[in-house]
């Protein structure tokens, strides 16, 4: 089944070239499915990229998925024409009284900013607030997964001083979980933040539970042991050039960043980067959507209250 996204979103050609399967508005309105809700808010100041990075992994399932997006009210950015923000994105106000199946709050290049000093954590909080009655199963990535565990359980961040930047192995405490079908024995995803996790924090709250990590930058994924919240710390959703991106991209800028680990062949930045991450991004996506969004999400959107099953993380199904 396809994904569904407004018609002309700059993400469609893009996706469509890459042979997957996308569903416009018009084509959906003849099917008589009741698809999966899932609302991004988007908060990285590189949309286009970023919607189709979220796109890619949320299309290859046999589910229909209507994805809509989401930007902040109280900061515009600055690097996005008007115009795009204005066909394809909706504001807090314009959904807080619906319900939604999924929703996923990506990064953002706040890495360093205390939450209270970011021009929109207030609006933020108001967002992860109302996503306790209002949507059945949330996922945070990268700064957006640091900001929930503060926010929903007063988790403080650890600032590195020298960012995690590569594509690192990583291993999984659950190996039977449905989060981890397909999976073999170590996976790879990538990592860009200058943050960590403690596990001593995380095991002060019994309602959470650690699902991976990696030797080399600790804890890259968190769990409600309900299963109604995932917090991603490294970013499975990059393309296979976005690290290479940020790279020359900070040494343009004069602040001498450190070769992204296990990312080029033989750490030598002129070599096409090596990607070892794509199949268990998209497994990873693809079972958050199917076993604990789809198969336990209320077939009528308007009944989610926050109060509704969720899937067992021991569950053989």
């Amino acid at each position: 089944m396809p994904i569904k996204i407004q018609d002309s979103l700059p993400a469609q050609k893009i996706l469509e070239d890459e042979n997957i399967f996308v569903m416009t508005e018009f084509r959906a309105m003849h099917q008589d499915i009741r698809p999966l809700q899932v609302l991004v808010l988007n908060l990285m100041p590189t949309k286009i990229e970023t919607e189709t990075q979220f796109l890619r992994k949320l299309s290859n399932t046999p589910l229909q998925v209507e994805v809509e997006f989401m930007q902040t009210e109280s900061y515009k950015p600055r690097h996005v024409e008007e115009l795009h923000l204005e066909t394809f994105y909706t504001v807090f106000d314009e959904v807080k009284d619906r319900r939604f199946d999924g929703l996923i709050i990506t990064g953002a290049p706040l890495e360093k900013t205390r939450f209270e000093d970011v021009v929109y954590w207030r609006e933020l909080c108001e967002i992860m607030e109302w996503s306790k009655t209002h949507v059945h199963c949330m996922l945070h990535s990268c700064w957006g997964a640091c900001a929930a565990l503060y926010y929903h359980y007063g988790i403080k961040r650890v600032v590195l001083d020298e960012k995690y930047s590569g594509v690192y192995e990583h291993q999984t405490f659950k190996k039977k979980s449905p989060l981890f079908r397909g999976f073999d024995d170590v996976f790879y995803m990538p990592h860009s933040r200058s943050f960590s996790i403690r596990p001593e924090d995380v095991a002060e709250h019994p309602e959470l539970e650690i699902m991976a990590e990696s030797n080399e930058v600790g804890i890259a994924i968190i769990k409600r042991r309900d299963s109604s919240q995932f917090f991603v710390l490294g970013h499975p959703e990059y393309d296979s050039k976005t690290l290479k991106r940020e790279y020359e991209r900070d040494t343009l800028k004069g602040m001498n960043p450190p070769v992204p680990e296990h990312y080029f062949p033989d750490d030598d930045p002129e070599k096409k980067p090596m990607v070892r991450w794509f199949s268990s991004g998209q497994l990873l996506y693809s079972n958050w959507l199917n076993y604990y969004v789809y198969q336990s999400t209320p077939y009528d959107v308007g009944a989610i209250d926050g109060n509704e099953e969720h899937v067992k993380d021991d569950d053989p199904s």
